[in-house]
Protein backbone atom coordinates (compact mmCIF):
# COMPACT_ATOMS: atom_id res chain seq x y z
CA UNK A 1 0.00 0.00 0.00
CA UNK A 2 1.08 3.88 -0.82
CA UNK A 3 1.70 6.03 1.13
CA UNK A 4 -1.52 8.01 0.59
CA UNK A 5 -4.37 6.21 -1.17
CA UNK A 6 -4.50 7.04 -4.84
CA UNK A 7 -7.12 5.22 -6.46
CA UNK A 8 -10.58 7.05 -7.36
CA UNK A 9 -14.29 5.73 -8.79
CA UNK A 10 -16.31 7.88 -10.49
CA UNK A 11 -19.88 7.06 -10.51
CA UNK A 12 -22.69 8.70 -13.36
CA UNK A 13 -25.52 8.00 -12.18
CA UNK A 14 -28.61 8.41 -15.08
CA UNK A 15 -32.48 7.61 -14.48
CA UNK A 16 -31.51 3.61 -15.65
CA UNK A 17 -27.69 3.32 -15.93
CA UNK A 18 -24.84 3.40 -14.04
CA UNK A 19 -21.46 3.97 -15.85
CA UNK A 20 -18.22 3.92 -13.60
CA UNK A 21 -14.88 3.99 -14.09
CA UNK A 22 -11.77 3.46 -11.62
CA UNK A 23 -8.38 5.44 -11.39
CA UNK A 24 -5.35 5.31 -10.45
CA UNK A 25 -4.48 9.12 -10.26
CA UNK A 26 -0.70 8.25 -9.82
CA UNK A 27 -0.52 7.82 -13.41
CA UNK A 28 -3.79 8.39 -14.53
CA UNK A 29 -4.71 5.12 -15.96
CA UNK A 30 -7.87 3.31 -16.13
CA UNK A 31 -7.68 -0.06 -13.52
CA UNK A 32 -11.44 -1.09 -14.88
CA UNK A 33 -14.86 0.46 -16.37
CA UNK A 34 -18.68 -0.45 -16.64
CA UNK A 35 -21.87 0.36 -17.22
CA UNK A 36 -25.47 -0.88 -15.93
CA UNK A 37 -27.99 -0.22 -18.26
CA UNK A 38 -31.81 -0.66 -18.31
CA UNK A 39 -31.70 -0.43 -14.16
CA UNK A 40 -35.11 -2.15 -13.08
CA UNK A 41 -36.38 -3.42 -16.29
CA UNK A 42 -36.40 -6.38 -18.44
CA UNK A 43 -32.97 -7.33 -19.77
CA UNK A 44 -31.27 -5.14 -17.24
CA UNK A 45 -27.63 -6.01 -17.49
CA UNK A 46 -23.89 -5.43 -16.51
CA UNK A 47 -20.90 -4.91 -18.11
CA UNK A 48 -17.59 -4.86 -16.76
CA UNK A 49 -14.19 -4.24 -18.29
CA UNK A 50 -10.92 -4.70 -16.76
CA UNK A 51 -7.70 -2.99 -17.74
CA UNK A 52 -5.91 -5.94 -18.64
CA UNK A 53 -8.56 -8.50 -18.89
CA UNK A 54 -11.36 -9.20 -21.43
CA UNK A 55 -15.15 -8.30 -21.18
CA UNK A 56 -17.40 -9.70 -18.88
CA UNK A 57 -21.81 -9.12 -18.65
CA UNK A 58 -23.47 -10.00 -15.86
CA UNK A 59 -27.41 -10.72 -16.58
CA UNK A 60 -28.28 -12.84 -14.04
CA UNK A 61 -27.88 -10.50 -11.06
CA UNK A 62 -30.84 -8.76 -9.60
CA UNK A 63 -30.34 -5.37 -10.79
CA UNK A 64 -33.90 -3.63 -9.54
CA UNK A 65 -32.57 -0.52 -8.80
CA UNK A 66 -29.67 1.21 -8.39
CA UNK A 67 -28.49 0.04 -5.10
CA UNK A 68 -28.64 -3.39 -6.81
CA UNK A 69 -26.61 -2.13 -9.51
CA UNK A 70 -23.80 -0.41 -7.61
CA UNK A 71 -23.84 -3.74 -5.28
CA UNK A 72 -23.17 -5.89 -8.73
CA UNK A 73 -20.46 -3.49 -10.11
CA UNK A 74 -18.74 -3.38 -6.86
CA UNK A 75 -18.66 -6.85 -6.51
CA UNK A 76 -17.25 -6.96 -10.13
CA UNK A 77 -14.40 -4.36 -9.07
CA UNK A 78 -14.18 -6.70 -5.87
CA UNK A 79 -13.38 -9.48 -8.26
CA UNK A 80 -10.44 -7.70 -10.08
CA UNK A 81 -9.20 -6.68 -6.68
CA UNK A 82 -10.86 -3.51 -6.69
CA UNK A 83 -13.42 -3.40 -3.85
CA UNK A 84 -15.10 -0.77 -2.26
CA UNK A 85 -13.67 -1.44 1.11
CA UNK A 86 -9.78 -0.96 -0.71
CA UNK A 87 -7.96 1.26 1.52
CA UNK A 88 -6.10 2.28 -2.10
CA UNK A 89 -9.76 3.95 -2.47
CA UNK A 90 -9.35 7.70 -1.54
CA UNK A 91 -12.23 8.95 -2.97
CA UNK A 92 -15.52 8.63 -5.00
CA UNK A 93 -16.24 11.01 -7.81
CA UNK A 94 -19.96 11.90 -8.35
CA UNK A 95 -20.92 13.69 -11.36
CA UNK A 96 -23.83 15.43 -10.57
CA UNK A 97 -26.09 17.61 -13.47
CA UNK A 98 -27.11 20.49 -11.74
CA UNK A 99 -25.10 22.70 -8.58
CA UNK A 100 -26.92 26.34 -9.58
CA UNK A 101 -25.34 29.18 -8.42
CA UNK A 102 -24.04 27.79 -4.59
CA UNK A 103 -21.64 25.48 -6.20
CA UNK A 104 -18.81 26.43 -7.99
CA UNK A 105 -15.67 23.82 -7.68
CA UNK A 106 -15.90 19.79 -6.51
CA UNK A 107 -17.54 19.72 -3.50
CA UNK A 108 -17.12 16.85 -0.41
CA UNK A 109 -20.44 15.36 0.12
CA UNK A 110 -22.25 16.01 3.61
CA UNK A 111 -26.28 16.11 4.43
CA UNK A 112 -26.10 19.95 3.73
CA UNK A 113 -24.69 19.17 -0.09
CA UNK A 114 -27.06 16.49 -0.50
CA UNK A 115 -30.08 19.00 0.80
CA UNK A 116 -29.20 21.23 -1.81
CA UNK A 117 -28.86 19.09 -4.65
CA UNK A 118 -32.33 18.22 -4.02
CA UNK A 119 -33.65 21.67 -3.44
CA UNK A 120 -32.30 21.91 -7.17
CA UNK A 121 -34.39 18.86 -8.74
CA UNK A 122 -36.83 21.52 -9.76
CA UNK A 123 -34.54 23.26 -12.33
CA UNK A 124 -32.73 19.55 -13.50
CA UNK A 125 -35.76 16.59 -12.60
CA UNK A 126 -34.53 14.32 -14.93
CA UNK A 127 -30.86 14.14 -13.76
CA UNK A 128 -30.90 15.30 -9.96
CA UNK A 129 -32.96 12.87 -8.49
CA UNK A 130 -30.52 10.13 -9.92
CA UNK A 131 -27.36 11.87 -9.17
CA UNK A 132 -29.21 11.73 -5.62
CA UNK A 133 -29.56 8.17 -5.27
CA UNK A 134 -26.08 6.82 -7.08
CA UNK A 135 -24.61 9.30 -3.96
CA UNK A 136 -27.05 7.69 -1.51
CA UNK A 137 -25.75 4.06 -2.21
CA UNK A 138 -22.14 4.92 -2.21
CA UNK A 139 -22.78 6.68 1.23
CA UNK A 140 -24.47 2.94 2.21
CA UNK A 141 -21.57 0.62 1.08
CA UNK A 142 -18.78 2.83 1.76
CA UNK A 143 -19.44 5.53 4.47
CA UNK A 144 -15.83 6.17 5.18
CA UNK A 145 -14.26 6.92 1.78
CA UNK A 146 -14.96 10.88 1.04
CA UNK A 147 -17.61 11.59 -1.76
CA UNK A 148 -17.22 14.09 -3.63
CA UNK A 149 -19.74 16.19 -6.10
CA UNK A 150 -18.25 17.28 -9.44
CA UNK A 151 -20.73 19.56 -11.11
CA UNK A 152 -21.67 20.09 -14.92
CA UNK A 153 -22.45 23.28 -13.84
CA UNK A 154 -19.88 24.53 -12.23
CA UNK A 155 -17.02 25.33 -15.01
CA UNK A 156 -19.75 27.72 -16.09
CA UNK A 157 -20.41 29.37 -13.06
CA UNK A 158 -17.56 31.90 -14.41
CA UNK A 159 -19.59 33.43 -16.97
CA UNK A 160 -20.22 37.21 -16.46
CA UNK A 161 -23.85 38.58 -15.10
CA UNK A 162 -24.69 40.02 -18.71
CA UNK A 163 -24.12 36.57 -20.15
CA UNK A 164 -25.80 34.56 -17.55
CA UNK A 165 -28.86 36.63 -17.20
CA UNK A 166 -31.97 36.26 -19.00
CA UNK A 167 -34.19 39.71 -19.85
CA UNK A 168 -36.79 38.86 -17.87
CA UNK A 169 -38.12 40.79 -14.24
CA UNK A 170 -35.20 40.10 -12.10
CA UNK A 171 -37.70 39.89 -9.06
CA UNK A 172 -39.38 37.24 -10.72
CA UNK A 173 -36.10 35.10 -12.09
CA UNK A 174 -34.14 35.69 -8.45
CA UNK A 175 -37.12 34.23 -7.16
CA UNK A 176 -37.64 31.44 -9.21
CA UNK A 177 -33.57 30.72 -9.87
CA UNK A 178 -34.04 31.64 -13.54
CA UNK A 179 -30.72 32.07 -15.02
CA UNK A 180 -28.50 30.45 -17.54
CA UNK A 181 -26.40 27.83 -15.71
CA UNK A 182 -25.15 25.67 -18.66
CA UNK A 183 -24.17 22.10 -18.87
CA UNK A 184 -21.20 19.45 -19.81
CA UNK A 185 -19.10 21.14 -17.94
CA UNK A 186 -16.57 19.01 -16.81
CA UNK A 187 -15.64 18.38 -20.78
CA UNK A 188 -15.95 21.60 -21.19
CA UNK A 189 -12.88 22.44 -18.80
CA UNK A 190 -10.80 19.01 -19.87
CA UNK A 191 -10.89 19.70 -23.30
CA UNK A 192 -10.32 23.94 -23.28
CA UNK A 193 -7.18 22.99 -20.97
CA UNK A 194 -6.04 20.01 -23.71
CA UNK A 195 -6.22 21.76 -26.19
CA UNK A 196 -3.97 24.81 -24.83
CA UNK A 197 -1.38 21.85 -24.12
CA UNK A 198 -1.92 20.88 -28.31
CA UNK A 199 -0.83 24.65 -28.49
CA UNK A 200 2.22 24.63 -26.26
CA UNK A 201 0.53 27.27 -24.24
CA UNK A 202 -0.55 28.06 -20.76
CA UNK A 203 -4.55 27.95 -20.89
CA UNK A 204 -4.19 31.21 -19.18
CA UNK A 205 -3.22 33.03 -22.34
CA UNK A 206 -5.13 30.92 -24.81
CA UNK A 207 -9.33 31.60 -25.85
CA UNK A 208 -10.55 28.66 -27.30
CA UNK A 209 -14.49 27.76 -28.98
CA UNK A 210 -15.38 24.33 -27.60
CA UNK A 211 -17.83 22.47 -29.24
CA UNK A 212 -19.11 19.35 -27.63
CA UNK A 213 -21.42 17.54 -30.10
CA UNK A 214 -23.13 14.32 -28.57
CA UNK A 215 -26.38 13.16 -28.33
CA UNK A 216 -26.61 16.29 -26.39
CA UNK A 217 -24.84 19.39 -27.63
CA UNK A 218 -23.43 22.64 -26.11
CA UNK A 219 -20.85 25.09 -27.30
CA UNK A 220 -19.26 27.58 -25.14
CA UNK A 221 -16.24 30.73 -24.91
CA UNK A 222 -13.42 29.93 -23.22
CA UNK A 223 -11.39 32.73 -22.44
CA UNK A 224 -7.83 31.93 -20.32
CA UNK A 225 -9.29 29.06 -18.59
CA UNK A 226 -12.41 30.61 -17.77
CA UNK A 227 -15.92 30.30 -19.53
CA UNK A 228 -17.10 33.86 -20.59
CA UNK A 229 -20.93 32.51 -22.22
CA UNK A 230 -22.33 28.68 -23.13
CA UNK A 231 -25.10 27.60 -25.19
CA UNK A 232 -27.29 25.56 -22.61
CA UNK A 233 -29.50 27.64 -20.15
CA UNK A 234 -31.76 27.19 -17.27
CA UNK A 235 -31.88 23.28 -18.62
CA UNK A 236 -30.27 21.49 -21.09
CA UNK A 237 -32.73 22.55 -24.16
CA UNK A 238 -31.66 25.50 -24.99
CA UNK A 239 -28.51 26.63 -27.53
CA UNK A 240 -27.63 24.17 -30.55
CA UNK A 241 -29.83 21.74 -32.54
CA UNK A 242 -29.51 18.00 -31.02
CA UNK A 243 -30.41 14.64 -30.97
CA UNK A 244 -33.85 14.98 -30.18
CA UNK A 245 -33.81 18.36 -28.62
CA UNK A 246 -34.63 22.17 -30.28
CA UNK A 247 -32.23 24.17 -29.00
CA UNK A 248 -32.97 27.60 -29.68
CA UNK A 249 -36.52 28.09 -30.03
CA UNK A 250 -39.11 31.48 -30.12
CA UNK A 251 -40.45 31.18 -26.73
CA UNK A 252 -43.70 32.03 -28.15
CA UNK A 253 -43.86 28.62 -30.03
CA UNK A 254 -45.16 27.16 -26.25
CA UNK A 255 -47.81 29.63 -26.28
CA UNK A 256 -48.86 29.07 -29.85
CA UNK A 257 -49.38 25.36 -29.51
CA UNK A 258 -50.93 25.75 -26.13
CA UNK A 259 -53.50 28.16 -27.72
CA UNK A 260 -53.63 26.31 -30.84
CA UNK A 261 -52.63 22.55 -31.18
CA UNK A 262 -54.45 22.45 -27.45
CA UNK A 263 -51.56 21.13 -25.82
CA UNK A 264 -50.66 20.62 -22.65
CA UNK A 265 -47.69 21.77 -21.10
CA UNK A 266 -46.46 18.61 -20.40
CA UNK A 267 -46.81 17.63 -23.95
CA UNK A 268 -45.38 20.52 -25.19
CA UNK A 269 -42.29 19.76 -22.94
CA UNK A 270 -42.29 16.33 -24.19
CA UNK A 271 -42.19 17.48 -27.71
CA UNK A 272 -39.64 19.84 -27.49
CA UNK A 273 -36.57 17.50 -25.18
CA UNK A 274 -37.72 14.14 -26.63
CA UNK A 275 -39.65 15.00 -30.03
CA UNK A 276 -37.58 17.28 -31.97
CA UNK A 277 -34.02 18.01 -33.23
CA UNK A 278 -32.75 15.87 -35.67
CA UNK A 279 -35.04 13.30 -34.56
CA UNK A 280 -37.79 15.28 -35.21
CA UNK A 281 -36.41 16.75 -38.58
CA UNK A 282 -35.94 13.62 -40.52
CA UNK A 283 -36.94 10.43 -38.01
CA UNK A 284 -33.22 9.83 -37.03
CA UNK A 285 -30.37 11.40 -34.46
CA UNK A 286 -27.98 9.32 -35.52
CA UNK A 287 -25.50 11.11 -38.30
CA UNK A 288 -23.85 8.55 -39.37
CA UNK A 289 -27.60 7.53 -40.38
CA UNK A 290 -28.07 10.87 -41.70
CA UNK A 291 -24.98 11.30 -43.63
CA UNK A 292 -25.71 7.56 -45.28
CA UNK A 293 -29.34 9.06 -45.94
CA UNK A 294 -28.07 12.37 -47.45
CA UNK A 295 -25.77 9.74 -49.70
CA UNK A 296 -28.45 8.48 -51.00
CA UNK A 297 -30.45 11.41 -51.82
CA UNK A 298 -32.63 11.91 -48.78
CA UNK A 299 -34.08 15.42 -48.93
CA UNK A 300 -35.09 15.32 -45.28
CA UNK A 301 -32.05 13.94 -43.58
CA UNK A 302 -30.26 16.42 -46.18
CA UNK A 303 -32.25 19.62 -44.52
CA UNK A 304 -31.79 18.03 -40.86
CA UNK A 305 -27.84 18.11 -41.65
CA UNK A 306 -28.14 21.95 -42.85
CA UNK A 307 -29.76 22.86 -40.09
CA UNK A 308 -27.60 21.59 -37.44
CA UNK A 309 -24.59 22.46 -38.93
CA UNK A 310 -25.93 26.12 -39.66
CA UNK A 311 -26.46 26.29 -35.67
CA UNK A 312 -23.31 25.35 -35.09
CA UNK A 313 -21.80 28.01 -36.95
CA UNK A 314 -24.13 30.77 -35.53
CA UNK A 315 -22.30 29.89 -32.46
CA UNK A 316 -18.75 29.45 -33.41
CA UNK A 317 -19.34 33.39 -35.17
CA UNK A 318 -21.07 34.70 -31.88
CA UNK A 319 -18.61 33.30 -29.39
CA UNK A 320 -15.74 34.26 -32.24
CA UNK A 321 -17.32 37.85 -31.47
CA UNK A 322 -17.69 37.54 -27.53
CA UNK A 323 -13.89 36.80 -27.24
CA UNK A 324 -12.33 38.81 -29.34
CA UNK A 325 -9.69 36.59 -29.99
CA UNK A 326 -9.80 32.65 -30.81
CA UNK A 327 -6.81 30.72 -30.93
CA UNK A 328 -8.57 27.47 -31.44
CA UNK A 329 -12.02 25.99 -32.39
CA UNK A 330 -12.10 22.57 -30.34
CA UNK A 331 -14.74 19.56 -31.54
CA UNK A 332 -15.38 16.87 -29.00
CA UNK A 333 -17.51 13.98 -28.14
CA UNK A 334 -19.29 11.80 -29.89
CA UNK A 335 -20.22 13.61 -33.12
CA UNK A 336 -17.50 16.26 -32.66
CA UNK A 337 -14.67 13.40 -32.51
CA UNK A 338 -15.84 11.35 -35.71
CA UNK A 339 -18.42 13.29 -37.77
CA UNK A 340 -16.02 15.07 -40.72
CA UNK A 341 -18.84 16.43 -42.63
CA UNK A 342 -20.39 17.76 -39.65
CA UNK A 343 -16.85 19.75 -38.61
CA UNK A 344 -16.55 21.00 -42.25
CA UNK A 345 -19.46 22.02 -42.97
CA UNK A 346 -19.81 23.81 -39.49
CA UNK A 347 -16.89 25.94 -40.50
CA UNK A 348 -17.47 26.45 -43.99
CA UNK A 349 -17.26 30.14 -45.25
CA UNK A 350 -15.19 31.20 -42.39
CA UNK A 351 -11.89 31.49 -44.04
CA UNK A 352 -12.49 35.09 -43.45
CA UNK A 353 -12.38 34.65 -39.94
CA UNK A 354 -9.19 32.45 -40.22
CA UNK A 355 -11.00 29.30 -39.98
CA UNK A 356 -10.50 26.62 -42.35
CA UNK A 357 -9.98 22.96 -41.90
CA UNK A 358 -7.58 20.47 -44.21
CA UNK A 359 -9.42 17.72 -45.98
CA UNK A 360 -6.89 15.22 -45.45
CA UNK A 361 -5.95 15.61 -42.10
CA UNK A 362 -10.09 16.28 -41.12
CA UNK A 363 -11.14 12.74 -42.93
CA UNK A 364 -8.05 10.96 -41.20
CA UNK A 365 -9.24 8.82 -38.43
CA UNK A 366 -7.55 9.27 -34.72
CA UNK A 367 -7.78 8.83 -31.26
CA UNK A 368 -5.49 11.47 -30.16
CA UNK A 369 -5.86 14.82 -29.62
CA UNK A 370 -5.11 16.54 -33.08
CA UNK A 371 -5.24 19.62 -35.53
CA UNK A 372 -6.88 19.15 -38.93
CA UNK A 373 -6.11 23.11 -39.73
CA UNK A 374 -3.45 23.86 -42.17
CA UNK A 375 0.00 25.22 -40.22
CA UNK A 376 -1.08 28.52 -42.33
CA UNK A 377 -4.34 28.89 -40.41
CA UNK A 378 -5.33 32.04 -37.93
CA UNK A 379 -7.20 30.07 -35.81
CA UNK A 380 -6.35 26.51 -35.17
CA UNK A 381 -9.40 24.20 -35.83
CA UNK A 382 -8.81 20.79 -33.53
CA UNK A 383 -10.44 17.26 -32.16
CA UNK A 384 -10.19 16.94 -29.08
CA UNK A 385 -11.69 13.73 -27.41
CA UNK A 386 -13.02 14.39 -23.89
CA UNK A 387 -12.41 12.53 -20.83
CA UNK A 388 -15.40 13.80 -18.54
CA UNK A 389 -14.53 10.60 -16.17
CA UNK A 390 -11.16 11.45 -16.05
CA UNK A 391 -11.61 15.03 -15.35
CA UNK A 392 -14.03 14.18 -12.24
CA UNK A 393 -11.68 12.16 -10.87
CA UNK A 394 -8.71 14.22 -10.95
CA UNK A 395 -11.00 17.50 -9.69
CA UNK A 396 -11.67 14.82 -6.74
CA UNK A 397 -8.37 13.45 -5.78
CA UNK A 398 -7.19 16.95 -5.67
CA UNK A 399 -9.73 17.57 -3.18
CA UNK A 400 -8.99 14.64 -1.24
CA UNK A 401 -5.23 14.48 -1.10
CA UNK A 402 -3.50 15.76 1.40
Amino acid sequence: MSDHPSRVLVLNSGSSSVKYQLFDMTDHSRLAAGLVERIGEKGARLTHTPADGERREVTDAPLADHAAALKAAARELAADGYGLDDPELAAIGHRVVHGGKRFTEPTVIDDAVIAEIERLVPVAPLHNPANLTGIRTALELNPRVPQVAVFDTAFHTTMPEHAARYALDIATADAHRVRRYGFHGTSHAYVSRRTAELLGKDVADVNVIVLHLGNGASASAVAGGRCVDTSMGLTPLEGLVMGTRSGDIDPAVIFHLSRVAGMSVDEIDDLLNKRSGLVGLCGDNDLREITRRMAEGDDAARLAFEIYTYRLKKYIGAYYAVLGRVDAIAFTAGVGENAANVRAAAVDGLVGFGVVVDEKLNTTPGSEPRFISPQYASVAVAVVPTDEELEIATQAFALVSP
